[in-house]
């Protein structure tokens, strides 16, 4: 393959520019053709187009190819790869000039649509007008925002998704691509930009419209000076992210207010039993974009309990140790533990708020110790009957929490 060209292209070149960590090298090749790559060792990968593995690195090596839409949504190509395609024809075909980058074997960058100046301005542009062909490009241009949270979407980019919002195209993208892109964004630095730029194309409303109706909503001010529930529940993921937390944790935060928007005009800003009703609507949201068990389950948790969890300081002894089992706090402790991170950012995602006391979390861990410092084997070998174990396992871990 003497003719063969061999260019890092993407996110390594627009990472390494940043100065920032390079994690993974992708690889377009010129000049070349399936035979002969596998003529060289490398293995195919991937059924859409030619992609290759190294037959020592095991990177992904890719023939340079051109794209041609069909059909509606992200999966309506037609890929054409050949020798006769050319370096600019296949950057040409990338989202954001940033990552429309590549550079040469000897360290050159070629850089045909002026990503190196984009990168200077911090600015993601879209390549060129087949931005529109690909809908999961609008959720890629958002989470690159939560990820470089100092850059802007070009007004251009921004007008480009808002017609890509109102053709329809948004509407063709399946639940897994969607989930994929989201849980990528909220493990971003600042997960809230990635919403602020679905919100401004109008995208949000179309793929998580029981969010996007949060924003206008007011809540009680002595509470929540923000007041505006959007901004508390943006400001109540950031922190999450800040805090490192795992991905469960972030979905739920982002989740644990949803019944809000659906709270009567007339009793605003009161939200009476605003965490059962954002239970049914998570369960929508979480069939609908095929949520992983994980993040559904706790989001559901933190969803019903999280205002409940407010009144444990004044609980009695017996009512704190059914609060705890109706947690499940019991058998799982490490769910609880997270339950208690997605609380702790709900309290702080506040304004003026951000580092107020937790009394209420603090007290409820010392409460579980306790409890769970009761032998529960030992007294189920002095009861005869699977009721009798359970009073009286009941009654000694209220012992201890009373004592």
């Amino acid at each position: 393959m003497a003719e063969m060209q061999v260019y890092i292209v993407g996110g390594a070149v627009r990472d390494e520019l940043l100065g920032l960590p390079v994690k993974d090298k992708d690889y377009v090749v010129v000049g070349s053709t399936p035979q002969a790559m596998l003529d060289n060792s490398y293995k195919p990968v991937g059924k859409d187009f030619p992609v290759f593995l190294h037959p020592k690195t095991h990177e992904e090596y890719a023939l340079a190819r051109t794209e041609r839409k069909t059909a509606a949504g992200y999966k309506g190509f037609v890929v054409h790869a050949s020798p006769d395609v050319t370096l600019e024809q296949d950057l040409a075909r990338r989202d954001l000039t940033i990552n429309a980058i590549a550079k040469a074997s000897d360290g050159t960058l070629i850089d045909p649509f002026n990503g190196l100046a984009d990168l200077q301005a911090k600015t993601l542009r879209h390549v060129s007008d087949a931005f529109a062909e690909d809908p999961v490009r609008i959720l890629r241009a958002a989470r690159f925002a939560a990820r470089f949270t100092d850059f802007t979407v070009a007004p251009e980019t921004n007008q480009l998704m808002q017609q890509m919002v109102d053709a329809g195209e948004v509407d063709a993208l399946v639940p897994e691509r969607v989930w994929q892109e989201l849980s990528k964004g909220l493990m971003e630095q600042k997960p809230s930009r990635m919403f602020e730029v679905l919100r401004d194309c109008g995208a949000l409303q179309k793929i998580l419209p029981e969010l996007d109706r949060l924003w206008g909503v007011p809540q009680p001010p002595q509470h929540h000076p923000e007041i505006d529930t959007g901004v508390h529940v943006m400001m109540v993921i950031d922190y999450a992210a800040k805090q490192n937390f795992i991905l469960p944790i972030r979905f739920a935060a982002l989740m644990h207010d949803l019944g809000k928007g659906t709270t009567p005009k007339e009793v605003l800003p009161r939200h009476i039993g605003h965490e059962i009703r954002s239970v049914d609507l998570l369960k929508n949201v979480s069939k609908r974009l095929k949520v992983p068990n994980d993040c559904r389950e706790l989001a559901q948790v933190v969803a019903k309990f999280h205002g409940k969890l407010h009144q444990a300081s004044k609980m009695r002894a017996d009512t704190l140790l059914e609060f705890l089992m109706e947690l499940d706090a019991i058998r799982q402790p490490a769910r609880f533990e997270d339950f208690l991170k997605a609380c702790e950012a709900d309290s702080r995602g506040r304004t003026g708020l951000e580092s107020c006391d937790l009394p209420e979390i603090d007290m409820i861990k010392i409460a579980l110790k306790k409890v769970l410092s009761v032998d529960a084997g030992a007294i189920a070998q002095q009861s005869k009957t699977p009721q009798a174990i359970k009073e009286a396992v009941f009654a000694a871990r209220l012992c201890a929490l009373k004592a």
